[in-house]
């Protein structure tokens, strides 16, 4: 045994996998940190690290018992980490090399339909977001900025109606049936309201916001979109990004914010 590990050579490639691999890792941690799946992460990984080290020590027996649940295992964690995979996979898709105005014209013609959309009404969302904080009305608006909530936008009522703050606030009047869940806009079309939206599972979320808050963090983390909140209770306007809540901010700064992403 002591002869063996003697011999062993040690290449710049391995540094180099062995980097990719703590990255990847790291990525991996960051992703279900904070939520339920950290603890089947550590297990998973703790059982991983015992199988190698048992092959490592050719413990012919075990070590087959272990591979054997690993191999079947995978399939067991792509059910429970779906949620995260589909959030790490958006994380590689977000990267500034795939989005943003530096991607090449090759990447573009893989999207064309981003090419033909209006720029957004802005001014609408904002007069709309003022008269909402104004009068206390409890609102949740979702821009859909890479046309990707089809499937949520299925699950509430069909409005395809033209971006305007009157309709949006109609919608939130508090005794319209359609203000309950999530209104989601895109391409300066009001597409469905009374949405249903996934919550965040991030078990470090402030526990004094609403379940408002707490789907308008769930769905900018399944998604590249953007939500913005109207407090029911003191009107205070928030805006969140990939689970981020910026709470309690100005009209000015609300527009600054949206106009970052449309941009």
């Amino acid at each position: 045994m002591l002869n063996s590990l003697l011999f062993i050579t040690f290449r710049w490639l391995d540094v180099i996998d062995i980097l990719l691999v703590a990255i990847i890792m790291f990525q991996l941690y960051k992703l279900v940190k904070g939520t339920v799946a950290i603890r089947i992460f550590l297990g998973i990984l703790a059982i991983y690290l015992f199988w190698k080290i048992v092959e490592a020590l050719q413990m012919e027996l075990l070590s087959e018992i272990l591979g054997q649940f690993i191999g079947v295992g995978v399939l067991a964690l792509i059910i429970v980490f779906q949620q995260e995979i589909r959030r790490f996979l958006l994380l590689i898709g977000n990267n500034s090399f795939f989005s943003g105005k530096r991607r090449s014209k090759f990447l573009k013609m893989l999207s064309p339909n981003e090419n033909g959309k209006e720029q957004l009404n802005v001014n609408q969302i904002i007069i709309a977001a003022k008269n909402l904080a104004n009068s206390k009305a409890g609102a949740l608006i979702i821009l859909d900025l890479k046309s990707e909530l089809k499937y949520y936008s299925n699950t509430g009522e069909n409005i395809n109606a033209s971006l305007s703050s009157a309709i949006l606030e109609s919608i939130f009047f508090k005794n319209s049936p359609l203000h309950d869940g999530g209104v989601i806009i895109e391409n300066n079309t009001i597409v469905a309201a009374r949405c249903i939206l996934p919550v965040s599972e991030n078990q470090e979320f402030p526990a004094h916001f609403g379940l408002r808050h707490r789907a308008a963090a769930g769905i900018t983390e399944a998604s590249r979109s953007i939500a913005i909140i109207i407090s029911e209770e003191n009107g205070k306007i928030s805006l969140v990004k990939e689970g981020k809540i910026n709470y309690n901010i100005s009209i000015e700064e609300l527009r600054d914010l949206i106009m970052l992403e449309v941009n």
